[in-house]
């Protein structure tokens, strides 16, 4: 489903834009994305593979050159390699560590190479030719607009967060923004790395703390997973909702069989990847321009609508 929103979204695009009319005769594209070490990044190594593979078989003048990793002076090598010894026409990159990764990326760019960077904005504006990305001030946005609907007379929640760069800061903003005026109080907001054994210590601490919580915004999917496990083992499952993000199927499926604990999810699916790769090969093969931001809604998944983003074959 979302992949078919994408493809849909780049046609939209190539429509509006119009594009000026070159194609090359071959083609290298490198694509780095972090290692899996989590299940959205896994799904981010899985969608960026397929689409992979998908536009070798469409496109046979076009080459890829993919490579994982799981720090940032890897990924920094993976690029220079890909510039010095494969001679890349583009680079595709979702950075793990945007503020580390800005000068090695602006370097390709400076080399003449055409970039698209996925999800994590760099610190430098202006670096790349084209940017996508989910809505994160709109997952944040979201999820507090049901923490409205679902806490009308107020209450006292907790926050799990990401890491500190910026695509967190925009979600907490929009939420804290989001819950204004309200009576909804937040007993504390801390990271937890996106990373589920994190998100089990930091939920861990906050029921140790507060006797009282109606609600977890967890942030990530990932996330609650881990804190799902800690309000489980302090046997106050019945005492609270919890809110992730991210759309993980495992998530979903808990959203579809109506689970009281986990009552709704907000997309922001690791497909985006393939949409960027999609867009960089059409640039090269078919003449389309795409430069600027291509930013995939973040939606509101409740019982009602779980079925439409459920899917079998996703690793995430």
């Amino acid at each position: 489903m979302k992949l078919l929103k994408s493809l849909l979204g780049a046609a939209v695009i190539a429509g509006a834009l119009g594009g000026s009319a070159f194609a090359q005769d071959k083609v290298t594209i490198g694509v780095s994305v972090p290692a899996a070490d989590h299940g959205w990044t896994g799904g981010v190594n899985y969608f960026a593979q397929q689409a992979i593979e998908r536009l070798k078989k469409t496109y046979s003048n076009v080459d890829f050159v993919f490579a994982s990793a799981p720090d940032a002076p890897k990924q920094i090598a993976d690029i220079e390699d890909m510039v010095s010894t494969r001679n890349i026409d583009a680079l595709v990159i979702l950075p793990g560590d945007p503020d580390a990764m800005t000068s090695a990326i602006k370097q390709v760019k400076d080399a003449g190479k055409f970039v698209t960077v996925v999800d994590r904005q760099l610190s430098i504006s202006g670096v790349e030719n084209l940017y996508v990305a989910g809505d994160n001030p709109g997952l944040g946005a979201n999820s507090a607009e049901y923490f409205k609907q679902a806490l009308p007379e107020g209450g006292n929640i907790v926050i799990l967060r990401g890491l500190p760069i910026p695509i967190d800061q925009q979600r907490f903003d929009a939420f804290v923004k989001g819950i204004e005026g309200t009576n909804i109080k937040v007993l504390d907001d801390e990271f937890a790395n996106w990373n589920r054994d994190d998100g089990f210590k930091v939920m861990q601490d906050f029921l140790t703390r507060f006797p009282d919580i109606k609600a977890v915004w967890a942030q990530d999917d990932d996330i609650a997973l881990g804190a799902i496990e800690a309000i489980k083992q302090a046997g106050r499952e019945n005492d609270m909702f919890i809110v992730g993000g991210a759309g993980m199927q495992q998530m979903l499926q808990r959203v579809a069989a109506g689970d009281k604990l986990v009552p709704v999810d907000v997309s922001y699916s690791p497909a985006m990847i393939a949409t960027a790769i999609e867009l960089t090969t059409s640039h090269f093969v078919g003449g389309v321009q795409v430069a600027g931001r291509f930013i995939l809604d973040s939606t509101l998944i409740t019982k009602d609508n779980a079925s439409e983003y459920l899917d079998d074959k996703s690793p995430f």
